[in-house]
């Protein structure tokens, strides 16, 4: 979330090299952060090329459409494209010019303007926003000055700077926000501007559930250097043996809910999920048409018909809470999620990502707005978990139902505003990133987190189930 209040989920995020794994469970603990330093050219390498990639992503959101587009708040719970471009440009003048740089001040004077926190959605619009020529005018200059002070920076001189965190921090801040602007666009009327490949078929049906047995696994990292407070430290958590879907819940799933009358029958709602529903007079995902007797989907300016193998995609946690008990199930917790995406039965460990712990490739998810909708189930067969899950990471972000809460051990770093005032009830988690989610902003560690109501998000979700008596033994 960094520094920005939910209401499109956390902009959180991280992109460094591939961590060392997590230990076995009673190994010997690996060395502290602070003590971790790569070599300071190979850093500074990484941290110029990801700086570089994500601006040219933010470039590419904010040049498709004209200056007026780009000041108009296209949504009351999103912010005027605007302001995102150069809110990211003051966090990163804030962080890394003043902080890290110890250099003056860029623009002092507009550090109220672009404070999430003092500055609410629904008031940007009025506020004295910077031009777009104005925003990308400062962008320029405040690089310029980080790239400058690059090569001075010692990487080992405190815990702020080592291993680059501060600079990753700023990467997964941007493409966090680089998310949240496609999601604006989602709800932009008009003209479709944004067009990507589709994403590749499904390789083969991903059917059924896969049984997580019962015991330990690390949860949570205190290696990976990138790694934001909220998934800190790595913490021993013993599950029971549980089921869980082996791929996410597809259109055909949902539809079939719909079909039975999943939003007129209050007995699958929780009691506040059915007062939101009536209230917002929800029956359908947000962005579902009617197309005569079918259903098609409104995706950033372009009407289609259902894609029946993809996972669906817009539906707030009520509405998964919701399918998940017509299907005699539930939502997985966040261990439960966690467990079945990282935990490797043959080692004891847990992987980075379900595939090992390696950065992504094209070939294990659907990431970083590559394609412009979620990949039918079974399209990414070599990102599967040890355990045979599917499509974890990318496609869409999987509400779990576990509140939002600072692990055992943790402590706010570097500031409170990022993870610890939104601590509590009111949020649920969401794991595993999305088609928008760039590859810098999710890992098998990553917490996202918003409001049960929250639609435009690029959320989806899959269930979990207690096993019958003697079923765990098959």
């Amino acid at each position: 979330m960094t520094s920005t209040p939910p209401a499109t989920g956390p902009e959180n995020a991280s992109s460094a090299a591939p961590a060392a794994p997590e230990n076995t469970l009673g190994a010997a603990p690996a060395a502290p952060d602070d003590a971790r330093t790569a070599p300071p050219a190979d850093l500074r390498d990484r941290i110029v090329a990801e700086l570089d990639r994500t601006r040219r992503r933010s470039a590419l959101l904010t040049e498709v459409v004209d200056d007026a587009d780009l000041m108009r708040q296209h949504s009351p719970i999103m912010s005027p494209l605007v302001w995102d471009l150069a809110h990211v440009g003051n966090q990163e003048e804030l962080w890394l010019v003043r902080d890290v740089g110890r250099r003056e001040p860029v623009r002092r004077d507009i550090d109220d303007l672009y404070d999430a926190f003092k500055q609410p959605r629904r008031d940007r619009p009025s506020l004295p926003l910077l031009r777009p020529d104005e925003a990308r005018a400062y962008l320029g200059t405040v690089r310029t000055k980080v790239l400058d002070l690059l090569d001075t920076v010692r990487f080992d001189e405190r815990r702020l700077v080592a291993d680059g965190f501060a600079f990753g921090m700023i990467v997964q801040h941007e493409q966090q926000h680089d998310e949240t602007m496609l999601a604006t666009h989602q709800l932009r009327v008009g003209p479709p501007v944004l067009a990507a490949p589709p994403p590749p078929p499904s390789a083969g049906p991903v059917t059924g559930e896969v049984l997580v047995p019962a015991g330990p696994f690390t949860m949570g990292t205190s290696t990976d250097p990138w790694a934001l407070d909220n998934e800190r430290p790595a913490h021993r958590v013993d599950l029971p043996a549980y089921f869980i879907d082996a791929a996410p819940v597809t259109n055909a799933d949902y539809l079939a809910f719909m079909a039975a009358g999943g939003y007129t029958e209050p007995r699958w709602w929780s009691e506040p999920g059915w007062h939101y529903r009536c209230a917002a007079n929800l029956a359908a995902p947000m962005h579902w048409r009617r197309d005569g007797a079918d259903w098609g989907y409104l995706r950033f300016g372009r009407f289609s018909p259902l894609v029946l193998d993809e996972p669906v995609v817009h539906v707030g946690y009520y509405e998964a809470e919701a399918y998940a008990a017509w299907a005699g199930k539930r939502l997985p917790t966040e261990a439960e999620w966690e467990k079945a995406a990282r935990w490797d039965p043959a080692s004891g460990r847990s992987r980075r990502y379900p595939w090992g712990d390696e950065d992504p490739t094209p070939e294990h998810a659907n990431l970083g707005q590559r394609h412009l909708a979620p990949a039918p189930v079974g399209a990414y067969p070599a990102g599967a978990s040890p355990l045979g899950v599917h499509q974890l990471v990318g496609d869409v972000w999987e509400w779990t139902s576990t509140g939002f809460h600072g692990y055992p051990g943790f402590a706010a770093f570097p500031y409170r505003e990022y993870s610890e005032v939104f601590f509590g009830e009111s949020y649920r988690v969401l794991r595993g990133g999305s088609f928008g989610t760039d590859r810098a902003a999710c890992r098998g560690t990553f917490r996202n987190w918003d409001l049960p109501i929250r639609r435009q998000i690029f959320s989806g979700f899959r269930c979990a189930r207690d096993p019958r008596p003697g079923e765990h033994d098959r």
